[in-house]
């Protein structure tokens, strides 16, 4: 990397871009923006009336963590899956199919809305039997009642802002009904990552990527699919910051 970022972008390009970590703040292990901790604490208190121990499973990630995953991933390091959890094999793949398969269930580094402290994932603790997965069979059964529970709080708009961008299957992420977004902040920031701005930024952080050249051939249908979310996703009304 040639520099650390903070020095050469404006403070909201390295928030966007998990380069900076000045606009976090940490509360018993989760890393949020403070309005985004503030809502997740009426979310938990919320789903403790209903018997629900809402958990988070992860938050704040920073670029770093998001391409040494992404890296991981490209050089055959860490396992690849389809649909069905089970392991792809490199060889069967070109470089882009390779890529579109670990876009499927991991972000382009830069790209990932857990870069900027208004993304989580969750689980219902009460709920946890042996190791945490995070996956669509084990949200509609071991957790079934926490997203039913999500589900009709965020149809009456009563889910404390957050809803959840990848919560229908659109053909490029996969369905993740844990992953949950503060949406009076995420839809502006979401609004600001456009390809441009990406290759500027790899442009100065330099050798970070692997199969840079190929990311970059592909990467305006790689936004159009795998970054960009409908407008849909949340309320209209937290676009115009219009959060009561």
């Amino acid at each position: 990397m040639k520099n650390s970022g903070l020095n050469s972008f404006s403070a909201e390009t390295a928030l966007i871009f998990g380069l900076s970590q000045e606009h976090m703040i940490a509360r018993n292990g989760v890393q949020l923006q403070l309005d985004a901790l503030n809502a997740l604490d009426g979310l938990i208190a919320d789903a403790a009336q209903s018997g629900l121990d809402l958990a988070v499973a992860s938050s704040y990630r920073s670029f770093e963590r998001q391409a040494l995953i992404f890296n991981g991933k490209l050089r055959g390091e860490r396992a690849v899956l389809d649909d069905n959890d089970c392991v792809l094999d490199r060889d069967q793949y070109s470089d882009a199919e390779w890529l579109q398969a670990i876009l499927r269930f991991s972000a382009l580094p830069g790209t990932s809305r857990h870069h900027w402290g208004t993304d989580l994932d969750v689980f219902d603790r009460s709920s946890l039997r042996g190791d945490l997965q995070l996956t669509v069979s084990e949200s509609q059964t071991l957790f079934a009642d926490l997203h039913v529970w999500l589900d009709e709080r965020m149809a009456k708009d009563k889910s404390c802002g957050f809803f959840r961008p990848y919560g229908v299957d659109r053909g490029g992420v996969s369905p993740e009904p844990w992953h949950l977004s503060y949406a009076p902040l995420a839809t502006v920031y979401e609004n600001a990552l456009v390809p441009n701005l990406w290759r500027d930024v790899l442009a100065e952080l330099g050798d970070v990527l692997d199969e840079l050249n190929v990311i970059d051939r592909h990467l305006e249908k790689i936004f159009e699919r795998f970054v960009a979310v409908p407008k849909g996703w949340c309320p209209d009304h937290y676009r115009s910051g219009l959060t009561s």
